[in-house]
């Protein structure tokens, strides 16, 4: 096998199953390498074991966005994903509580009211509707603008916000400005919260941490939860509403029996991991992950979809099977940036799944499978368009 092979190996797919190449790599060369056009080698670590060790290991590999972006200074991404303690250690710890279940569930309400809304009007348009513009798509930016605490009239221009910059078929021009866009509206809308914060996320920080924290820190920080928890989360909406239709008797089990969606969900996490590979690493020392020597200042790329589909963690990996007993998958990541946002992102999908089937019992697609219009490379893997029918 060569390493120039499959240089994007990592981000491609057979409709919802990783492509066989990687299994395969997994098989023969665990850490395998990448040639990037510029003549750098990355290493892709493909193994459950090697993945969680090197997404735990924050002594010998680095998140920092400085080793990503090189001589040319780019927009900070936001969020935690780019970070190195102690800089790290210091915000999540202003988040953390913010994430707790006790504090999350007061958006519980909110949003059953706002899946509500969504069938309501989904119901109201009648079939076929694409069901990734009405119901994947701007639910998850809503949710994110309650936690952050956006106000109700600027609710409809913060979905935009989210959907434009994942919507490339303008160019990425376009995309990089719905960026701009949203920082731009974030460090505002800071400023306003500093002045009379409110009751959301954005307001518990500045009553508690104003001191802590600049304007356009915490608008970045804020960027990078619209970031982390838009695409992923209409990722999830789509590609496990899809693999629910095309399972009756799951869905069927879904819709009849309290409790039974803890489970579903959390199955449904590992066997499609949308987000294909994590923040990318790089080793502060001359190293060794599995086998392979990895030197100072290389990138390594953990493919969280091949770990989670490992045969090591048990039998028919490739399959959905809802309740089996498994070590921790790693579809939010390991260690210490394990995603901070995981437990809203849990309660999204136990209350949106059920109430999908149970107003829509019918609910099948609206073409033949064949159709669906998968991403082709892409680091959250997902769907363009779900069309439905019920």
């Amino acid at each position: 096998m060569s390493e120039n092979d499959f240089p994007l190996v990592q981000f491609m797919r057979e409709g919802l199953d990783p492509v066989a190449e990687l299994a395969r790599i997994r098989a023969e060369q665990p850490v395998f390498p990448l040639k990037m056009p510029d003549g750098q080698t990355v290493w892709l670590v493909t193994r459950y074991e090697d993945v969680r060790s090197v997404l735990g290991d924050t002594a010998r590999f680095s998140n920092d966005f400085a080793n990503v972006s090189g001589a040319v200074q780019q927009e900070d991404p936001g969020g935690l994903g780019f970070r190195d303690p102690p800089e790290h250690t210091r915000l999540r710890r202003l988040l953390t509580p913010e994430f707790t279940m006790r504090r999350l569930r007061r958006l519980e309400p909110r949003i059953e009211a706002i899946v509500a809304e969504h069938l309501d009007e989904m119901e109201r348009e009648g079939g076929p509707v694409d069901f990734v513009q009405k119901f994947a798509l701007p639910i998850p930016s809503l949710v994110v603008g309650e936690l952050l605490g956006v106000p109700k009239a600027d609710q409809a221009g913060f979905v935009k916000l989210g959907a434009d910059r994942f919507d490339f078929s303008a160019g990425p021009e376009a995309s990089l400005k719905a960026v701009n866009d949203a920082m731009t509206y974030l460090t505002d809308l800071v400023a306003r919260e500093r002045s009379n914060p409110g009751d959301g996320l954005l307001g518990m920080l500045l009553r508690d941490h104003g001191d802590e924290l600049g304007d356009r820190e915490l608008a970045s920080l804020a960027d990078g939860m619209l970031t982390g928890g838009h695409d992923t989360s209409t990722s999830m909406f789509a590609l496990g509403t899809l693999w629910l239709l095309g399972h009756p008797e799951e869905a069927a089990r879904v819709r009849e029996e309290e409790g039974y969606i803890v489970q579903v969900v959390e199955e449904l996490l590992r066997y499609l991991t949308v987000v294909q590979v994590a923040f990318p690493r790089f080793a502060k020392e001359d190293l060794v992950v599995g086998g392979q020597p990895i030197a100072k200042g290389e990138m390594v790329l953990c493919s969280l979809v091949a770990a989670n589909r490992d045969p090591a963690l048990g039998e028919e990996m490739d399959t959905v099977r809802p309740g089996r007993e498994v070590a921790s998958h790693l579809a939010f990541g390991h260690g210490l940036h394990h995603c901070i946002g995981a437990p809203l992102a849990r309660m999204e999908m136990k209350i949106a799944y059920p109430a999908l089937l149970r107003r829509f019992p019918g609910l099948r697609l609206a073409v033949p499978e064949s159709e669906i219009p998968y991403r082709g490379i892409s680091i959250v893997y997902g769907v363009d368009a779900l069309p439905v029918i019920w």
